[in-house]
């Protein structure tokens, strides 16, 4: 129920939620690591309570209309997770953000689920700007943000402190008219 199709190969999109902090903690055990070279989360959801909590706090933006989470499905294995960090409608700005975990990489997976959550952001909640911050070396999230067809804005020296170190992180963004341009028309 309220699965978005994502092709062809049993991948879908769907609402992550509290009640399935079981699954999401097992997902995060098996690419703890993985997901762990460039992102913060597996440091933060380390067993059920924490996986709970991190929904939950999902959850309550998803109903102040702050923010979202969605789960990457795979043959009904959840492998991922396409986000809306942040989410101001009114100012007409979003945060999106993405993990996998290594089973599932290399099928473009994030390419299309982001596609969806941007799209939705876009078309349905009237967000003009959707930026990407990406570790400045992590070259396949650079990689999903041009096929999203977004654009560099910046670069912010040393701004992320991750497991002791420093990281430089890109700022990308798409604007909603040049994604209106991309998409052509599109029936809603």
């Amino acid at each position: 129920m309220y699965a978005t199709r994502l092709g062809d190969d049993g991948a879908e999109l769907r609402p992550l939620e509290p009640w399935q902090a079981g699954e999401f903690l097992a997902h995060m055990d098996r690419g703890r690591e993985f997901i762990g070279a460039r992102n913060g989360l597996p440091d933060v959801v380390k067993d059920l309570e924490s996986s709970r909590a991190f929904l939950r706090a999902y959850a309550e933006k998803a109903a102040a209309d702050t923010g979202r989470i969605h789960g990457i499905w795979l043959d009904g294995t959840l492998v991922g997770a396409v986000i809306l960090r942040t989410l101001d409608v009114a100012a007409g700005v979003a945060e999106a953000g993405c993990w996998l975990e290594p089973a599932a990489v290399g099928r473009g997976l994030v390419t299309r689920a982001a596609r969806k959550l941007i799209g939705w952001a876009i078309e349905v909640r009237g967000v003009h700007r959707v930026e990407w911050v990406v570790s400045a070396d992590n070259e396949p999230s650079i990689a999903v943000a041009r096929r999203l067809g977004m654009k560099r804005d910046a670069v912010l020296r040393e701004s992320y402190h991750h497991r002791g170190r420093r990281i430089d992180e890109e700022v990308w963004s798409v604007l909603a008219p040049d994604w209106h341009a991309a998409a052509g028309p599109r029936p809603r």
